[in-house]
């Protein structure tokens, strides 16, 4: 997953040139928000691209004329899973015996 960071002026149908770039390629907006920074605004968006999505969406934000600045990065799985912390398997031995341990009490 990338994160977008994209600031731009809040002028009519910016916010919508903006998601229609990544929904014309029938990406999935997991994440999505909008906020003002000062004068002005910047959008948040997660996506799953490869990097020559990343490029292309790049370029055609670019290419909007109220669009002032694009930052990417790789987000930081904090879902299902990911968010547990994985704990190392035990060696063969030590299973088996486990194992053996709890049939032998039943």
């Amino acid at each position: 997953m990338h994160t977008f960071s994209i600031r731009y002026r809040n002028t009519q149908g910016t916010l919508m040139r903006i998601l229609n770039a990544a929904s014309r390629r029938a990406l999935d907006f997991p994440f999505v928000q909008a906020e003002p920074t000062g004068q002005d605004h910047k959008v948040t968006l997660t996506l799953e691209v490869n990097t020559k999505q990343i490029g292309q969406l790049s370029r055609d934000w670019y290419a909007i004329v109220d669009v002032i600045d694009v930052h990417t990065a790789i987000s930081v799985e904090t879902s299902g899973d990911l968010a547990q912390p994985r704990l190392p398997h035990p060696p063969a031995a030590a299973a088996r015996a486990a194992g053996m341990g709890t049939q032998a009490l039943a």
